[in-house]
């Protein structure tokens, strides 16, 4: 359709198709939203006084265990983005359309549903490597910046301590022959990579300083011990949503 403009049938064939696919597309960045906000309230409640994250995990599993769902999805979500480059090139496409059309005084129905001001805030979240992660990880910036009364080590203490449970769990032959799935495997590595990136964001100087809570040697190794296949999509979100890591991950 973008090559050949004058040929009626490929633009409205074209446009057919895209278009339930813009709309697909504004649900997953109205999903981020509320995820946003999901993610400030399960922190808010997992490291507020007069518990440590540590007491609070331990009380409040279930919170925890939603908390970790968050993250896979997130991380699920991300890598299927990475893997899908027409998700930006078809909406490319529609945005020149509905540009187009409005400078012909022509509106679609569609722009009822997608107008041109939601497009753009589409454009900017889909522009993002690793978008879902973009949010998570302003929200926890936000989140610490909003509670200034709040020490930022009750956020980094729960994030290192759900990292380094994670850890265990992937490093220790009796735990992972408890696991029953790949899947099971898999949510472990992607909620572990997911709180290492928050933590990096947070953390006054990141997560790979000596000071760090995080074993990132230990996290990086297991995450290498895996088949490549499986840990790829993960490696790339440390490359991409953490400053150090794309210096020592070439």
């Amino acid at each position: 359709a973008i090559q050949n403009p004058n040929d009626i049938q490929l633009q409205e064939k074209a446009w057919n198709s895209v278009c339930p696919l813009v709309v697909r597309l504004k649900r997953f960045y109205e999903f981020s939203l509320r995820l946003e906000k999901a993610l400030q309230s399960l922190l808010e409640s997992l490291t507020c006084p007069p518990y440590t994250p540590t007491q609070h995990l331990e009380r409040e599993q279930a919170l925890a265990k939603e908390f970790a769902e968050i993250l896979h999805f997130t991380l699920r979500f991300d890598e299927l983005k990475m893997r899908n480059p027409a998700i930006q090139n078809d909406f490319s496409y529609y945005r020149r359309t509905i540009s187009r059309n409005r400078i012909n005084n022509m509106h679609l129905d569609i722009e009822n549903e997608v107008n041109n001001e939601m497009a753009n805030r589409m454009s900017l979240f889909y522009a993002e490597a690793t978008p879902m992660l973009k949010t998570l990880s302003n929200a926890t910036t936000s989140f610490v910046s909003d509670n200034k009364t709040l020490p930022i080590e009750n956020t980094t203490d729960c994030l290192s301590t759900m990292a380094s449970v994670c850890k265990v769990m992937l490093e220790t032959p009796e735990y992972r022959s408890r696991f029953t799935s790949e899947d099971t495997l898999m949510f472990c590595m992607r909620v572990m990579v997911g709180v290492i990136i928050l933590y990096d964001h947070v953390h006054p100087v990141g997560a790979f300083c000596k000071t760090s809570k995080i074993d990132m040697k230990g996290c990086i190794k297991v995450l290498k011990e895996q088949p490549p296949d499986s840990v790829e999509g993960l490696l790339n979100a440390l490359r991409y949503r953490t400053a150090c890591m794309r210096a020592r991950l070439p």
